[in-house]
């Protein structure tokens, strides 16, 4: 008698792990897997058995040895079909009353675990009557008529948007980095009961379902609208990085500026350091284009090869990033960097600067800020902390003829935006410099890299900057310091204390300088010294930028 044999449904459907199939390719609508017309990669057999494997646990035990394993290569967006949603014990619960419709919660996320939509009134309606009543009834209270959305375009357009906030909880880690940058109260950390679990995962399911924005409700002039379009949705979240990772928010941000203007039509070469480590846990790969992994110091050098061969093609006007952190590109690969930079070819190249070695343990890089405690530069009765000072890879870089500069951070959404889409735009090659939180490294809360980058920047410790060789003939005229607090002050003095802002008041909120202060809170001569440094630094950007 003949057996039936019971096939899996595909690592694409609705399985019992995932009844609602939200742990699928796309991120606000549903996309197919991206089949490659290559011998050596069968994408559904990928996804269907490795990464299958995987995920039920059996993986790294049990594949044989095939090619398909031994070459390593992994398809685009694997990452989305991997699951987080057991590893934190709460997950953010969205306060639909309260939004505004800022989009800091989905800006900030490093996860792609918080998406946005905005639909006409009359299209939600529509898709809102098609739903079971069930449904009907857990979904429609969590839209929302914000100001921004609905009265605005209501009195511009004579139609209203409804705007959504969901929770991925296939991604999501539980840092509350959305909670934290949400100054409106829309958003709480809840436990995860099962109810609340089934809540959220067919609430993102009907989320999916009613398909991308409509885009006439997407401004072209507020740049922190970029994750509403369905073209921003390069990096699918499910990767391996930290809880609160800010070098994962940066990334995020990075695919949203490229894709929104180039689609998924672009590449990365991306330097070893945490961001490959994270990225390409093998078998997931949160990337929707492609991109691939050189040596610590010469991914620039690499980039030179793609991008000759790139033009040899014609494709001349596909973007080609260059990313890796500050290991990579403030020391060991700095030559390779330099090079790219004298090419005059169109690379830009994207620093992940956490001011340390994070992929290793922590060792002090040359992006270290003075007296910080790290590996190899360990705080001590006879030496305290680093003591060299802080390389600034944007001033070099600046003296390099014809690149363009920028130094931001995710906090500063518009800045960042901005710096990175200026690099595109830029005929040559260009270097986007920005400050990620690494909170092991730093010793701050899973919550914090938003709120840490931005004291960074009013501490003078990592300064806003863009330089633009077409700006004028002069460095006055090229370097632009908008967006710093108090730009032709020394100190920033905080409006409500009336208090200077200084490197030492953003030093004692992280553990990497905790032991530079006594009982106290008296710091020690060698963070003063790294507080006039600071000082210094800051007073030269002024000076260069016509403002000293």
């Amino acid at each position: 008698m003949a057996t039936a044999t019971l096939q899996a449904p595909s690592m694409n459907e609705a399985h019992e792990r995932d009844p609602f199939n939200n742990s699928c390719y796309g991120t606000t609508i549903d996309r197919p897997y991206k089949l490659v017309s290559l011998p050596v990669l069968d994408v559904i057999d990928f996804n269907e058995r490795i990464i299958r494997g995987y995920e039920e646990g059996y993986g790294e035990k049990e594949l044989p040895a095939d090619l398909s394993v031994a070459r390593s290569l992994i398809p685009a967006g694997t990452a989305s079909l991997r699951d987080f949603s057991y590893i934190a014990p709460e997950i953010p619960e969205y306060i639909p009353e309260n939004c505004t419709g800022c989009m800091d919660c989905v800006t900030e996320c490093p996860d792609t675990a918080i998406l946005g939509k905005v639909l006409s009134e009359e299209e939600w309606q529509q898709k809102m009557s098609q739903l079971p009543p069930e449904d009907r009834a857990l979904y429609e209270p969590q839209w929302s008529r914000t100001k921004k959305y609905y009265d605005g375009f209501k009195k511009k357009l004579g139609v209203g948007g409804m705007f959504n906030i969901i929770i991925d909880p296939s991604k999501c880690k539980g840092c509350a980095e959305c909670v934290t940058v949400c100054d409106d109260n829309a958003l709480r950390m809840v436990p995860k009961t099962d109810e609340v679990m089934y809540k959220a995962r067919k609430s993102h399911r009907l989320f999916k379902n009613m398909g991308p924005s409509d885009e006439k409700f997407i401004s072209g002039n507020l740049l922190i609208d970029i994750m509403l379009k369905e073209s921003a949705h390069i990096y699918t979240g499910g990767a391996g990085s930290c809880a609160g990772c800010g070098e994962g928010t940066a990334l995020r941000m990075l695919c949203a500026a490229t894709g929104s203007k180039y689609g998924e039509d672009w590449g990365i070469v991306a330097a070893t350091g945490c961001n490959t480590v994270y990225t390409s846990t093998y078998p997931y790969n949160p990337y929707l284009v492609p991109w691939t992994n050189s040596l610590f110091e010469n991914a620039p050098t690499y980039a030179i090869g793609v991008r000759m061969r790139w033009d040899q093609m014609g494709w001349k006007d596909k973007p080609l990033w260059v990313i890796g952190g500050d290991g990579a590109m403030y020391d060991i690969g700095f030559q390779a960097l330099s090079r790219m930079f004298m090419s005059g070819l169109n690379i830009k190249v994207f620093v992940l600067d956490t001011q340390v070695y994070s992929n290793t343990g922590g060792q002090a890089s040359t992006s270290s800020y003075t007296g910080q405690n790290t590996k190899m530069s360990v705080h001590g009765k006879a030496v305290f902390g680093k003591q060299e000072r802080r390389k600034e890879i944007a001033q070099i870089a600046m003296m390099h003829p014809g690149v363009y500069v920028a130094q931001t951070t995710c906090a500063h959404v518009n800045h960042f935006y901005k710096a990175v889409l200026g690099a595109l735009e830029y005929p040559g090659p260009a270097i986007v410099s920005c400050y990620t939180t690494c909170q092991p490294e730093h010793g701050v809360a899973d919550n914090m890299a938003a709120e840490q980058a931005r004291l960074a920047v009013d501490s003078r410790a990592f300064p806003l900057l863009i330089y633009d060789p077409r700006a004028g003939d002069t460095i006055k005229s090229r370097l632009s310091l908008q967006g710093n607090p108090n730009v032709k002050g020394d100190w920033y003095i905080h409006p409500k204390t009336g208090k200077e802002i200084t490197f030492i008041d953003f030093a004692r909120t992280e553990g990497r300088f905790a032991k530079h202060f006594d009982k106290d809170g008296n710091p020690s001569e060698v963070l003063l010294a790294a507080n006039r440094d600071r000082l210094e630094n800051w007073r030269l950007l002024q000076e260069l930028a016509g403002l000293r």
